[in-house]
């Protein structure tokens, strides 16, 4: 799969770790920076072109990384056809999950859940809340899990990517 990453600063350290471990996993990996540490740098001068790397097909997937996630995936979310997730930590449902009544004590359901439901095609990571090796497990099991297709699904995403 083709993925793209970047980070800012806070990111930066596990920016570099994740792509060598994502190569290692057999993903072509583009990395849209930061290429050095810089403490002053401003996120979307790099979130903007990984996103718009998965928005206009060059790469199917993109991975991204700051302090909390937050800033990173409203910037990744401002590109049509991008459809950002984020992660900042384990969250385990209080109650149904979805309309089969599944109740779920996974802590990474919402990660699942971002791909089943909402085809999520970017992954923002909270590099001041999850650490290295949780980062892996998650990002591992977003790129395994399918969109699930079903219509009710297709039509609401279809209605967010509708400004392409």
């Amino acid at each position: 799969m083709k993925i793209a990453v970047a980070s800012d600063h806070a990111g930066f350290e596990q920016l570099g770790i994740l792509q060598k471990w994502l190569e290692g996993l057999g993903h072509e990996v583009q990395n849209f920076g930061p290429v050095t540490f810089q403490p002053d740098d401003d996120y979307p001068d790099f979130i903007f072109p990984a996103a718009e790397a998965v928005a206009t097909g060059i790469a199917e997937r993109a991975i991204v990384l700051g302090a909390s996630g937050q800033g990173e995936a409203m910037a990744a979310n401002r590109l049509g056809g991008v459809r950002c997730a984020i992660y900042y930590g384990p969250a385990v449902p209080k109650g149904v999950v979805d309309v089969s009544g599944r109740v779920s004590h996974d802590s990474h359901e919402i990660v699942r859940l971002s791909r089943l439901h909402n085809d999520s095609n970017v992954l923002s990571l909270a590099a001041r809340f999850v650490n290295l090796e949780e980062m892996k497990q998650v990002v591992k099991l977003w790129l395994d899990i399918p969109f699930s297709n079903e219509e009710r699904h297709a039509r609401r995403i279809k209605k967010l990517d509708r400004g392409i």
